[in-house]
């Protein structure tokens, strides 16, 4: 996957010798201004013309696009529908972005030029527009095509640069700052969309912990993984209880940033990230339909590798570890089985109810070792239950926690980002669910009713008293389709989350 280089150059957009220049519109102006309106009296006016004609309304997802035949350098411009100036904002402005990235390729262009959406008229700051539109423009171009023997169609030529053009000269460093964090973001986000679209052949446990050390060398973090002799001498019963029925070794992956390379002392946020490469079900064995998706099941670990790179480009001021607890979930003669009872790290004892409720099984060894080691707040990442799914459907994923000020920084961050995020109750009365008879905890609720939230308080027990969010990304972790900055394929959601809430903690 070959991605433009996003270059910010101070000048006028209309005079870029590019294949294409893309002006945008606000549903209902008739008589365009700012950038666009430059290159309306270039071109004799014939972005009014075209309005006038009924045949460019500034709906949002409407192209246009005008051959220059010579008026201009660029060949063409690309008129980019923003719909309604009421309610624009950074989310339309990332959709635009992306859209009109995927449309310009689809037209075989190789350079484009566009203007800064939204930081004109549509009154965004022009950091935050310019972040918006690298992310959308990076994120929106993504395709994961690194095993197709014929990588594009056969009328796709490569998009090499887009040229990011501020007029304003006093403007051009906030550009260029918001189009760096941006680049830094999407790279990061579309990590972990390589790593969640791996087929698990290629993404085991050992996999997966390289694609972490491969980043920790690249930037500078500490890396550090264990083995399953490691993980038995820490007491990681209830990860390798999902482990053992698999022949892959699982992992326990730890990633440190600390701000200038030192460390502040004991402590840190942490982020954690379930690992499952590949989620069979276990003995509770799930139906063949839509199993091949279950090599994504360790969205939630990708997206804390993704995160994590980000966050060590982006230097805040706080120091973050990232977890990520790895292993398959497979049926042989040797799988964990209903009804066993295993001890956690913490040596909290788990009644297994259901083999393919998993990755509460993992996370939970993952948050009392972060306990252990003085990290808070942690925030983990999982797809943990298809009842978040039913309860919020496609489009917000659940948020629950045990610490309202960390949940409220963290959905704060989320809408700052641009991913839905929607926190479900999580009180005392909902210990009931998870009382077993025979162990410390029971590893599922007892019954259907209220599933997502019976399997976060299955994680409270492990989470303790620490301040804790839990993010169950099952929802929204893979697009059926490409829209906006998504693609069809893995989401890569909750890196923008993570990233954000943590330069919120401090930047240098």
């Amino acid at each position: 996957m070959n991605l433009p280089r996003l270059t910010v150059v101070t000048g006028d957009l209309a005079t870029q010798q590019v294949d294409a220049i893309v002006v945008n519109l606000f549903e209902g102006v008739t008589a365009p201004g700012g950038a666009t309106g430059a290159v309306d009296a270039a071109l004799g006016g014939a972005i009014t013309q075209i309005i006038g004609a009924g045949d460019l309304k500034g709906r949002a997802g409407e192209f246009v696009v005008i051959h220059t035949f010579g008026k201009l350098p660029a060949r063409k411009v690309v008129v980019a529908g923003l719909g309604k100036s009421a309610g624009f904002g950074l989310d339309r402005a990332r959709t635009v972005s992306a859209e009109t990235a995927r449309y310009l390729r689809g037209q075989g262009v190789q350079r484009a030029a566009t203007i800064v959406h939204g930081a004109g008229i549509g009154g965004l700051e022009p950091a935050a527009a310019a972040q918006a539109l690298a992310e959308g423009a990076l994120m929106g171009l993504y395709r994961f095509d690194r095993h197709k023997s014929k990588r594009s169609d056969s009328n796709d030529r490569e998009f090499t640069e887009l040229l990011v053009v501020e007029h304003d000269a006093a403007k051009t460093p906030a550009v260029t700052q918001g189009i760096d964090t941006g680049r830094i973001i999407a790279e990061a986000t579309n990590l972990c969309r390589d790593l969640a679209n791996e087929g698990s052949n290629e993404m085991t446990p050992k996999h997966l912990a390289e694609a972490a050390r491969v980043v920790a060398e690249q930037t500078g973090l500490t890396f550090r993984t264990y083995g399953r002799d490691e993980m038995e001498q820490m007491g990681f019963g209830a990860l390798l209880a999902v482990a053992q029925g698999s022949a892959q070794e699982p992992q326990f992956i730890t990633l440190r940033y600390t701000p200038n390379g030192g460390g502040t002392g004991k402590g840190g946020v942490a982020l954690i990230g379930k690992g499952v490469t590949f989620d069979s079900g276990g003995i509770s064995i799930k139906p063949g339909e839509g199993m091949e998706n279950m090599k994504s099941d360790m969205s939630g670990g990708a997206a804390v590798i993704g995160a994590m790179q980000a966050i060590a480009r982006l230097k805040p001021a706080v120091d973050v570890w990232g977890l990520v607890p790895a292993a398959e979930n497979m049926p042989s003669a040797t799988a964990y089985k209903p009804g066993d009872i295993v001890k956690a790290s913490n040596g909290k004892t788990i009644e297994v109810i259901n083999t393919d409720a998993e990755g509460r099984m993992l996370l939970a060894d993952a948050l009392a070792w972060a306990r252990k080691q003085g990290l808070s707040p942690l925030i983990d990442v999982a797809t943990l239950t298809g009842a978040a799914s039913v309860a919020l459907g496609p489009y917000y994923a659940g948020a629950l926690g045990n610490h309202q000020p960390t949940m409220d920084a963290v959905l704060a961050a989320a809408k700052e980002a641009g991913e839905n995020f929607w926190q479900l109750p999580l009180t005392d009365d909902y210990k009931e669910l998870v009382k077993s008879d025979v162990a410390d905890v029971r590893q599922t609720g007892n019954g259907r009713a209220g599933g997502a939230i019976s399997a976060a308080q299955v994680l409270h027990e492990f989470a303790e008293d620490t301040p804790w969010v839990h993010l169950d990304i099952a929802p929204t972790y893979r697009s059926a389709s490409d829209k906006g900055p998504l693609v069809k394929g893995a989401t890569g959601v909750a890196v923008r989350t993570l990233v954000c809430y943590v330069m919120r903690q401090g930047v240098r």
